[in-house]
């Protein structure tokens, strides 16, 4: 009898709650997120306590895991608060903690014995001898190095028990040091790195300044605009999706607890797709997502897109001189409803009587809407919706889901 295909499990960011519902109601399969202590991203709100377990009961109730971030390396100082910390997350309800640090991970076997426990990508698995180890710790999940190649996390699949699942960093923003082990935000900022609250100062202008020129700053490259020689790439895979699967990689994972939910359900929604499609086609070796699932990965904030380490050594690929993000599309406004032909909507940028508006729904291809006879919460006909946030109305001749984003080129 052959083997039932498993289908690769969609893992989303989750910085806060509107986040989180972001990426559930979008399609992810699992959540990762952090509580107040011991997580890699202090700048998300993130969860306490009451927060926690209400966002594991709600992510649940829609058949969703959630896996808690724990993953900081702690100093001596916190140990004796760990304990509790860890009881107290499993009893909110998570379904795995994500681990980096080997005392941590005693501590998750001794305090809360029933959690899985995955493995940080900060660990730096990078063959397969680290990953039995971790097995045979405890472990359930390895989250692989990003430095590593499609064909090395095929050996790893081959040379460990098959009980042992693989997630990986298939979308987002990359870090140029070893999986994120970096000391250049504390020497400039004294935020620390591996606690969660990196400055990311490899995205900054850099130029050369000599010993006897004061004030004189020379690009290191032939640049009038300076270099930015440490940026990295953001990693983009939706069109690699048969090559992941092939190399046994169990749960694809997007980065980016700290952006916008607008960023994750976007990001879902698109590998949601991508990853359905896969399935529908057979699990075919040969398949490409449609081209409007593609093009969704280039209407939210990004750095030019490369596939990292995955085909091998990024070189110069990995490394970019473009100082910021790329930003094409804004959301114009969220769907409240329809109603007797008109649609009711809640401002995030302006627009204008007569701008056509591009509509992103779960799981569909976008489509335009010309906006027509734009009237203010009072029913008066305005020419702009100028105020972020305020209530509108425009005459629209088919429904539109609740919750769905209008959508302009910028």
């Amino acid at each position: 009898m052959s083997q039932i295909k498993k289908a690769p499990e969609v893992l989303a960011p989750a910085g806060d709650r509107e986040r989180l519902e972001a990426a559930v109601e979008y399609g992810a399969d699992a959540v990762y997120l952090g509580s107040t202590m011991f997580g890699m991203r202090s700048a998300p709100a993130n969860f306490n306590a009451v927060e926690l377990a209400d966002a594991c009961a709600y992510a649940h109730s829609k058949g969703v895991k959630v896996y808690l971030t724990c993953n900081t390396v702690p100093r001596n100082s916190e140990i004796a608060v760990l304990p509790q910390f860890i009881e107290n997350v499993a009893e909110a309800g998570v379904d795995a903690l994500i681990v980096t640090d080997i005392g941590v991970l005693q501590a998750v076997k001794k305090y809360a014995p029933n959690v899985d426990i995955h493995i940080s990508t900060q660990a730096g698995i990078t063959n397969y001898a680290a990953a039995n180890e971790f097995y045979n710790m405890g472990a359930s999940r390895i989250v692989t190095a990003r430095e590593i190649s499609l064909e090395e996390i095929a050996e790893i699949r081959a040379k460990t028990p098959k009980e042992l699942e693989i997630e990986c960093f298939v979308h987002g923003a990359m870090c140029v040091s070893f999986s994120g082990r970096c000391l250049l935000s504390n020497y400039m900022t004294g935020r620390d790195s591996n606690r969660g609250d990196c400055a990311q100062p490899c995205r900054w202008k850099y130029a050369l300044c000599e010993e006897k020129r004061p004030g004189q700053y020379f690009p290191i490259e032939d640049d009038p605009q300076g270099t930015y020689i440490l940026n990295s790439r953001d990693m983009s895979m939706i069109e690699h999706i048969p090559e992941l699967y092939a190399a046994g990689v169990d749960s694809f994972k997007i980065e980016g607890r700290a952006k916008s939910a607008y960023y994750a359900t976007v990001a879902v929604n698109a590998y949601r797709a991508a990853v359905d499609g896969f399935v529908e086609s057979g699990f075919s070796p040969d398949y490409k997502p449609e081209k409007w699932i593609v093009d969704e990965t280039y209407k939210i904030s990004y750095r030019d897109y490369c596939t990292g380490f995955f085909f091998g050594d990024p070189a110069d690929d990995a490394n970019v001189t473009f100082r910021g993000y790329n930003r094409e599309w804004s959301v114009a406004a969220t769907v409240l409803g329809c109603k007797d032909g008109f649609l009711f909507g809640s401002q995030r940028n302006r627009f204008f009587e007569g701008d056509v508006l591009e509509v992103m729904e779960k799981g569909k291809k976008p489509f335009d809407v010309k906006v027509e006879e734009l009237c203010n919460e009072e029913g008066e006909r305005i020419e702009s919706a100028p105020h972020p946030m305020m209530n509108f109305k425009f005459r629209c001749p088919f429904e539109i889901a609740e919750g769905a984003y209008l959508r302009i080129k910028n």
